[in-house]
């Protein structure tokens, strides 16, 4: 055998090797690093393609090669040595899908690909951007979480990535996608019996589509955390494994800790534990901690600064009685970059009762602005303050749910940004539903201050301060 023959054989028996000549074909500008990971994953994927597992779950940092050996180069890689396999691609969104069907076709279309798979041509009925198939009647199909499968089957079902990480706090999200995935997915295989499934992502939540199968047990699970927590021995090869050992990077040419370091400041402890070490842990007790919150003593005196400024969150109840929520009204100091709880109000108001408190904590504190959410109660009180020209209202429109505005704050709260008196008689509550959220009774207090945080970040950093308006001013 020549050299060149020698190197196509390689080619179609090595998924690894495969992996590294796909790699120049469909990556511009970037040069292949090696490392085991990328063994472990092809090694896997070929124990797939070989029939010994069907069921396999790969979680992996994001940016670790995992779409490119699993979406991209496994489909021409199986579509080469066997051009009847029929593949289904599943990303959560339909552009995503689309883009790795257009470089798997790309790679397959390739002379060094035709060259090394003489059998395996593109052809067919079939070659859209979705969907491509051979002239032996396989096919690859991209389609997104959600998409319509309705009389399509296949032998493989790669899922890349089923749910993006700003969804990934939203229990309807988490829902719809795992509903999907077991009524309507998993009855797309053609062979219930021999065929496979993969599942290859970075972990969100306890209860994203990975902790769910997972929970049922049955699977195979290559864990990959950017730093090991335990030894590991990992197969990287027939007969081969590689030794893990506590504390060791993943791939340190390309992440060495110091970048860790930076993306978990960046992210917070939280996003940073599941989407990098593959441990996302049950969001209560866990999404803020009290050592994040640095204390200021008594005596701090709003407008010491020059350019101190006060606001007040309002979280409103829909109505009052015992049985109903709080509402909540914090005050905060904004200076030089860092936000100081003052006070927190809470209780259960009907709304005139509300309308009057609100009226009451502006006067006592007069802050440049109160943010009331403009839904149901809030909205009708924006509008009663804003007429009457009583408080200078701030209507604010809600982005996602309640756990989705919390965690988009987490990091801010872990860097370090909001300070908490020493003693308040309110605190003890305060930190009690903060170290509770989201498995306590009542949210309001955390939903006031994500309210606020949020719209500091959005409004407030981004343009011209606001001033309070003295009595002779109009709004």
């Amino acid at each position: 055998m020549t050299r060149p023959e020698l190197l196509d054989h390689i080619l179609r028996e090595d998924l690894g090797f495969f992996l590294q000549k796909a790699f120049g074909t469909v990556v511009q500008g970037d040069s292949y690093e090696p490392n085991w990971h990328l063994d472990a994953i092809t090694h896997h994927l070929e124990e797939v393609m070989a029939g010994r597992i069907r069921r396999l779950i790969i979680t992996v940092p994001p940016r670790s090669g995992k779409s490119l050996c699993a979406s991209v180069a496994f489909p021409a890689w199986m579509l080469g040595r066997d051009p009847t396999k029929r593949i289904i691609c599943v990303s959560y969104a339909q552009e995503l899908s689309s883009k790795l069907s257009n470089q798997t076709r790309q790679l397959m279309r390739a002379p060094w690909y035709q060259r090394v798979f003489p059998d395996t041509r593109l052809g067919g009925a079939k070659n859209t951007e979705s969907e491509f198939e051979t002239t032996r009647g396989g096919f690859r199909m991209a389609t997104s979480v959600g998409g319509v499968l309705t009389g399509r089957g296949g032998h493989v079902i790669i899922l890349d990535d089923p749910i993006k990480p700003a969804d990934a706090m939203s229990e309807s999200v988490r829902t719809g996608t795992n509903e999907w995935y077991d009524m309507t997915l998993l009855s797309r295989l053609d062979n219930k019996t021999e065929g496979a499934i993969i599942l290859v992502m970075q972990r969100l939540h306890v209860d994203d589509l990975a902790g769910h199968l997972l929970d049922r047990g049955g699977w195979t699970h290559l864990n990959l955390p950017a730093i090991a927590e335990t030894d590991q021995i990992i197969p990287i090869a027939p007969c081969k494994v590689h030794r893990r050992r506590t504390g060791e990077l993943l791939h340190p040419e390309r992440e060495p800790m110091a970048v860790l370091d930076e993306l978990k400041r960046a992210l917070g402890s939280f996003t940073f534990a599941a989407q990098y070490q593959q441990e996302p842990v049950p969001a209560g007790g866990n999404m803020f901690n009290l050592a994040w919150f640095p204390r200021y003593s008594e005596g701090l005196s709003p407008g010491a600064y020059g350019d101190d400024e006060v606001y007040q969150s309002w979280d409103t109840a829909s109505k009052g009685g015992e049985l109903n929520d709080y509402s909540v009204c914090t005050t905060w100091l904004v200076r030089r970059g860092a936000y100081y709880l003052l006070d927190v109000f809470r209780e259960r108001l009907g709304y005139p009762e509300l309308r009057r408190k609100v009226i009451e904590l502006n006067q006592r504190w007069r802050p440049n602005g109160v943010l009331i959410e403009d839904k149901a109660s809030g909205e009708q009180l924006v509008q009663d303050l804003r007429n009457n020209g009583d408080v200078f209202a701030i209507p604010v429109q809600p982005k996602g749910d309640k756990l989705v505005r919390a965690d988009s704050q987490a990091a801010c709260v872990e860097g370090g940004r909001v300070l908490l008196p020493e003693r308040a008689a309110w605190l003890g509550e305060f930190e009690k539903e903060v170290l509770a959220f989201p498995y306590c009774r009542h949210d309001d207090q955390v939903d006031a201050m994500s309210q606020f945080l949020i719209w500091t970040r959005d409004e407030l950093d981004a343009g011209p301060r606001i001033r309070w308006l003295d009595d002779d001013d109009d709004y």
